[in-house]
């Protein structure tokens, strides 16, 4: 069976933190490829604070050249509205046969989050979760983490959830395992690079070059 990742986010804009942790969780999971998918309308952000969704598309695209096992989708940018997880999941599990294992990669951060989500009780049903561990969200506190999972997944989807510390992973008899996946720290965010942007000060340590010149000739996040 194939195993496809599907990483969705406003990547506002995509930067080396990105890339890292795409790179462990496809390492990590032995996918053949990951997808990225960012959004058109973002739910959950204020979107006078967004790029073009064009723009965002075509960082990803630059930033990604030259990865094996990486791959953009405009999904989310050809669907009208808000962009809404379980519409983009339910795209995939429609495109692709059940010889394709679909994951969902979320970080730790928007999945403490998930119950503002529409729908968010379908998503336990349709795709197991990758959630990636990230710098300041219970990093270094695993059995808090583990906690605070349970808690949200025992109170807000199901009481038959349980924890396999084995394998770092929630299971359930009848809805997809939710795995807990710690990526290496890389204290890199979008909100930083687009204050350094402002700032006037250099983002080459924190974007691929490609997407560098991109963000200059557009003119983005002045």
């Amino acid at each position: 069976m194939k195993k496809l990742g599907i990483f969705g986010g406003t990547f506002n804009p995509i930067h080396r933190g990105h890339l890292i942790v795409a790179k462990e969780v496809r390492e990590g999971f032995d996918l053949d490829q990951i997808c990225f998918v960012p959004a058109a309308i973002p739910p959950h952000k204020q979107t006078k604070k967004v790029a073009e969704a064009s723009h965002r598309l075509e960082m990803i695209r630059l930033a990604i050249a030259g990865y094996d096992g990486f791959s953009v989708s405009d999904v989310e940018l050809k669907r009208s509205g808000p962009s809404y997880t379980i519409d983009t999941l339910d795209h995939f599990k429609a495109i692709y046969s059940k010889k394709t294992q679909i994951y969902f990669i979320i970080g730790m951060d928007a999945f403490l989050d998930i119950e503002t989500w529409k729908s968010f009780h379908k998503l336990f049903s349709v795709a197991p979760f990758i959630v990636m561990s990230r710098p300041g969200v219970l990093n270094s506190e695993p059995v808090k983490k583990v906690r605070v999972v349970t808690k949200l997944l025992v109170a807000k989807i199901s009481s038959g959830y349980y924890f396999d510390s084995a394998r770092n992973t929630f299971f359930h008899p009848e809805k997809k395992p939710v795995f807990l996946f710690d990526v290496t720290p890389v204290d890199i965010s979008a909100t930083m690079v687009r204050e350094r942007i402002g700032q006037g000060k250099s983002i080459s340590s924190l974007v691929p070059e490609k997407v560098k010149e991109f963000i200059e000739s557009k003119g983005l996040y002045l």
